[in-house]
Parts: structure tokens; C-alpha cells; sequence
């Protein structure tokens, strides 16, 4: 291949383009990202909602070396497959041998008047700016970004009220583990709000949930997000809540995807996104080997790790989620919220480490001995 395209910004994106520059690719590669930033990491960005160069400086990843040309503020519009050109939005028609498909995904909106959401640096320095003058805030969603959006705004002094359809946390760590980070955020003073029915927008300071009314002077919507594949419609690509891609994430020949836009398809024949830092990284390493491999490229394999920082708590997690139960308690004390657990589980087992020493290589292995202890 002479010209290796790669559409998107995100942290999938850059490990794509490095791992191509390490799998031994020394032709023309060009990377496109619609923001006008240089690419950065959006794991802080709901951790310090701080705005200016304090923000910049934490959130902005080395800028890609090897020869990589990268094009910000170029936004995909199209693509031809056929004749192997991504379209611009501005109507550059940029050609490509291979191509990476790693334009993430964007927030899930309620479209009220002035809806803030936290997804680019943009988003989160103009958050930070508001809250500033703020007293209340009012965060729509509970799920990893929600709860650590409330995190923040409760350790900057605010008044903290959190609301969703469902328990907070419960569909995505289960009711336990759940229960246990609830428990640490009701007793910094979160206020919770369950809103079975959905939320009306009410403008920038109120929402409705069925005859209740919630007035902030800051609401922010944390409830989920969207793939960002509208711009492939009329591709010919695969597309089914994402770009479906195989199990060495390719999409079609010379076309390979990764990231929160990728769908895989399950055993059951639907598809599922795993919008994670980790499955990201993965991904793009796994789209790069395929692209110049093909199927002597080693397949991708999930990797079942996530953590999250909020309301005091460091939580790590290797395995299949939610987690079902009251976990094994293998070191440390549930009751000084301090401990590495385990639940057991059909085909393998789940290990949590709560505010505990445990470097993540260690716990990812606990957890393959926890699979292998688990099988009859």
C-alpha cells in the first residue's frame, strides 16, 4: 500500500497509525480528525473540568511522529469505496490504498435549549466555565460519566443531583457494586433521582420527570452516546448500530475499523459496541495488523477492563460485567471500602480491586486464575 488513510482523532485513531509505523508500514499515512485541537485523551475530561491551559496540559497526547501528516479540522463527509476516496466536508477528495475507520462517537442529546454534554475539549472547557459561577448542578444519566461528572461537581462544592430511568450504576457493575459506590456518593451529599418514565428538558436550569421538577443552575446530559457512522451511509459498508466489523476488525477489503464506532456481531446475530479506552487501544492495534496482514493478523479479543474514579473510590474491574451478587471478599474490608473481590461466574469470574494495591497486570492475571479455578 502506498497511502494509508485514517479518519478520526481519538486514542483508537493514533494507536492505529502508531502500531501501522511498528508493524513495518513506511508508505504515506494521513490522519484526518475533525476537531481543530491536536488529538488528546477525553478520560480526564469529566475528572477536571478545569478550563485554559491548566485543561489542555493534561488532556493533550504526544503528536504523532513516523511521518504520520495529521489534518485537523478535516471532517469526513463520504466515502467510494469503489474508487477508494474519502470526501471531505469542505469537498476534498482525499484517496486512500487502506483505510481506518475511527471516528468514535458523539453524545446521546435530549435536545433541550443550551444542553451541555462532556465529550471533546470543547464541550468540557465550556462545562468548566459555566459551573464556575454555579452553585447546583443537575447531571442527566447515571452511568460511568454521569456518576464521575457528579464526582467532580460534588468536590468543587456544589450541590450534586444525579438522575436516570434505572438505579444508578446498576445495569453496568450490577446491583452490588453498585450499591457500594452509591453508598460512598450519598454520603458526600449527592441527591438521586429516579426517572422511569425520561427526562423533559425545561431549558439550560430545569428538567421534568413525571410531575417532578429539577431546577440547577447547571444541567448537564451524560446519557450515552451515538456511533459516528452517519457519514458512510451509501458506502456499501456494513453498517448495523455501528461498522460491523469481523473479528480482525475489518469492514470490506483495504477497509478496517476501531474504536467506539465499531459493532461486532455476538453468537446470537446482533450487534454490540464496547465503548472503552481499552477496547480502543486494542482495536486499533488489531485494525492495523489486519489491514497489512490480513488473516495471518492475530484476531482481536475483548479485553474485559475498565475502571473509574468517583466519590472517593479507585475501582478496577477485569472480567464480564454486570457482576451478579455479593462477591468473594479475597483481601482487605468491604466495610473500609477497601478490598479485592470476585464474583464467580458461567464460564470464568469477575475481579474487582476497591481502592486496592493491585498494578493492573496483576489483576488482569487474577483474573485468567480466577477462570481457570471457576471451570468445572
Amino acid at each position: 500500500m502506498r497511502r494509508i488513510v485514517v479518519v478520526g482523532g481519538s486514542i483508537a485513531a493514533l494507536t492505529a497509525a502508531g502500531s501501522l509505523r511498528a508493524e513495518g508500514y513506511d508508505g504515506s499515512l494521513v490522519l484526518l480528525s475533525e476537531e481543530a485541537h491536536p488529538p488528546y485523551s477525553r478520560v480526564p475530561l469529566s475528572k477536571g473540568l478545569r478550563s485554559g491551559d491548566a485543561l489542555r496540559d493534561a488532556v493533550l497526547l504526544p503528536e504523532p511522529g513516523d511521518g504520520i501528516e495529521l489534518r485537523t479540522g478535516a471532517r469526513a463527509d463520504s466515502l467510494d469505496p469503489a474508487r477508494r476516496v474519502v470526501t471531505l466536508a469542505d469537498g476534498e477528495e482525499v484517496p486512500y490504498d487502506g483505510l481506518v475507520v475511527a471516528t468514535g462517537a458523539r453524545p446521546r442529546r435530549l435536545g433541550g435549549e443550551g444542553e451541555l454534554v462532556v465529550r471533546t475539549l470543547d464541550d468540557a472547557e465550556l462545562l468548566a466555565a459555566r459551573l464556575a459561577g454555579a452553585r447546583s448542578v443537575a447531571v442527566v444519566g447515571a452511568g460511568f460519566l454521569g456518576m464521575e461528572l457528579a464526582s467532580t461537581c460534588r468536590a468543587l462544592g456544589l450541590d450534586v443531583t444525579v438522575i436516570d430511568r434505572d438505579p444508578p450504576l446498576a445495569r453496568l457493575l450490577g446491583d452490588w457494586l453498585a450499591g457500594l459506590v452509591v453508598a460512598a456518593a450519598r454520603e458526600r451529599g449527592v441527591a438521586f433521582r429516579l426517572a422511569p418514565g425520561g427526562v423533559t428538558p425545561l431549558g439550560p436550569h430545569a428538567v421534568r420527570l413525571g410531575r417532578e421538577t429539577v431546577e440547577a443552575d447547571v444541567v448537564v446530559t451524560a446519557a450515552g452516546d451515538l456511533p459516528n457512522a452517519e457519514w458512510l451511509a451509501g458506502s456499501g459498508l456494513p453498517l448495523d448500530g455501528g461498522v460491523v466489523a469481523d473479528e480482525r476488525c475489518r469492514v470490506a477489503p483495504g477497509i478496517v475499523a476501531a474504536g467506539d464506532v465499531v459493532a461486532r456481531r455476538t453468537p446470537d446475530g446482533r450487534t454490540r459496541r464496547t465503548p472503552h479506552w481499552t477496547n480502543a487501544v486494542e482495536q486499533g492495534r488489531a485494525a492495523a495488523a489486519a489491514l497489512l496482514h490480513g488473516d495471518a493478523a492475530p484476531p482481536y479479543r475483548p479485553d474485559p477492563y475498565f475502571w473509574t474514579e468517583q466519590f472517593g473510590l479507585d475501582v478496577k474491574i477485569s472480567g464480564r460485567l454486570p457482576a451478579a451478587g455479593a462477591p468473594e471478599v479475597l483481601a482487605g474490608s468491604v466495610e473500609d471500602r477497601a478490598a479485592l473481590l470476585r464474583w464467580r461466574h458461567d464460564g470464568g469470574a469477575t475481579a474487582v480491586a476497591v481502592n486496592h494495591r493491585l498494578p493492573v497486570p496483576r489483576l488482569r492475571r487474577f483474573g485468567a486464575l480466577a477462570e481457570e479455578a471457576a471451570a468445572p
